[in-house]
Formats: structure tokens, C-alpha cells, sequence
């Protein structure tokens, strides 16, 4: 019990202050602290993360960064891929699995080092992006150019959302960050909605096909919606930079031990 709750706060503490790390997380920690098959830990590190993502949501909405339009046509578009993802679980061996979520955070490692580099160097003008924000409003000038982009990276996020349980911030909050002019608070918190109604989406899929959750999963589900809180409340206080760095440091390592495990 103790060591799901341990662990559920490491997770949400993550997710509130990334906003795309409590997925990438979350499974490494059910399959390695309690000792779960990564199919059994995807739809429960789903649900925590999920639950979770949906508290920043809530905290996103009220301070006004969340752009929920766009979140809703990131998770429709997730929702189409999702099932799709679901199956291919069910349907690739257990190692295979484990390898290609290995991979996946070696990528997540690769971009948050160069975008610490990016931080710490504070670049100049960038060339424009197919999702921009009005000047007026801050909100996205929608256009079939924004919409088709916004949809392609929904599409994306849903497929690995619904295949290794990684929530899609991983994949939403660097796309987002490349493919729009939003600024990171906002980019954080619309990343958190999509997290949370994908897995929303997930979660009930797995739910009718037998997921069961005993008390260590429950106490993991609460110290992460915790952590997330907490994560979330000092998230301005770290610097971005120093953060992104032990993110990527903490990736390469936990994928090298979900490599070592499947074989």
C-alpha cells in the first residue's frame, strides 16, 4: 500500500509540473513497484493520470489558459485511435511492448534535453506556425490548416494513449510547442484536458473488457491526484531549463530498465 502511494505522488508531482511526464512514468512504476504486466499497468496508470490531468484541467479552466476548443478536437481525434491502440496491446507480445515504451521515452528524453537547450539559450524570432493565436484573444485563428494539424496530432496521441497507457502529453505538449504559438502555461494546461477525457475514453474501454483494481492501485490513483496538486503549485518556482534536464536523465534511465526487464 505505502509504496502506491509513494509512488502516486512521484507520478502526479511529474504530471503538474510537466504536463506530459506523469504517463511516461506511471506505467514503469506499477510494472517495477508493483510488479504488474505493463498490459495490467496501462489502463490503471490511465486512470491515475487521468484523474489527475483532469484536477490541472479544472485549475487550467479557471485561470483562463486552457484552450478548450482545441482540446476537445485533440481528444475527438484521439478517441477514433484509441480502440485502435487498446487492440494492439492485447494483441503484441508483452515484450514488444515493453521495448517499443522503452523507445518512446528515449524520444520523450531527446526532445525535453534539446528544448532545455532551447530554454536556457532564450532563441530570437521563430518562423510562423500552422496554429496561431490571435493577438486579440489569445485564442487559436481557426482555419482548415489549424484544424487538419490539431487533428493529426489528436490522431497520433489517441494510438499511444490507448496502446501503452502514456496518456499523450508526451506527444501534445511538444507538438503544441512546435506547431502553435502558444505560450507553455497554456500549452501545459490544454495538454492536461486532452489527457484527461483520452483517458477517459481508454479507461472505459479497458473497464469492459475486466480491469480490476485492488487497494495498492487505488492508493496509487490518490497520491497521484496529490501529487499533481502539489506538482502544480510550485511548477512556476523550478526553472524550466534545470527541470527539463532531470526529466530527460530520469527517461533514459527508466527506459534502459523496462529494456533489461523484458529480456
Amino acid at each position: 500500500m505505502m509504496a502506491g502511494v509513494l509512488l502516486g505522488l512521484a507520478v502526479g508531482a511529474v504530471l503538474g509540473l510537466t504536463g506530459a511526464g506523469g504517463g511516461i512514468f506511471a506505467v514503469p512504476a506499477l510494472v517495477f513497484g508493483l510488479e504488474m504486466e505493463i498490459r495490467q499497468a496501462a489502463p490503471l496508470a490511465l486512470l491515475a493520470v487521468g484523474a489527475a490531468a483532469g484536477l490541472g484541467a479544472l485549475q487550467g479552466l479557471r485561470q483562463g489558459v486552457v484552450r478548450y476548443r482545441a482540446a476537445v478536437m485533440l481528444a475527438l481525434a484521439g478517441a477514433l485511435t484509441a480502440p485502435l491502440g487498446v487492440m494492439l496491446a492485447h494483441r503484441l507480445p508483452a515484450a514488444w511492448l515493453s521495448v517499443l515504451f522503452a523507445a518512446i521515452m528515449l524520444v520523450v528524453a531527446c526532445r525535453m534535453y534539446r528544448s532545455s537547450r532551447a530554454v536556457a539559450s532564450q532563441p530570437g524570432e521563430t518562423a510562423p506556425r500552422a496554429c496561431r493565436i490571435s493577438a486579440q484573444t489569445g485564442r487559436f485563428v481557426w482555419t482548415p490548416r489549424t484544424a487538419a494539424t490539431l487533428g493529426g496530432i489528436g490522431l497520433v496521441s489517441g494510438l499511444f494513449t490507448g496502446m501503452l497507457g502514456v496518456g499523450g502529453g508526451f506527444i501534445i505538449v511538444p507538438a503544441l510547442a512546435h506547431f502553435s504559438e502558444l505560450r507553455m502555461q497554456s500549452i501545459v494546461a490544454t495538454s492536461l484536458m486532452v489527457i484527461a477525457l483520452l483517458s477517459a475514453v481508454t479507461v472505459s474501454i479497458a473497464w469492459g473488457q475486466g480491469m480490476a483494481m485492488g487497494a495498492p492501485a487505488w492508493a496509487f490513483l490518490v497520491a497521484a491526484v496529490a501529487g499533481m496538486g502539489a506538482g502544480r503549485l510550485v511548477s512556476n518556482r523550478i526553472p524550466a531549463a534545470a527541470l527539463q534536464q532531470l526529466f530527460a536523465l530520469a527517461c533514459v534511465a527508466v527506459a534502459a530498465m523496462m529494456v533489461w526487464r523484458s529480456f
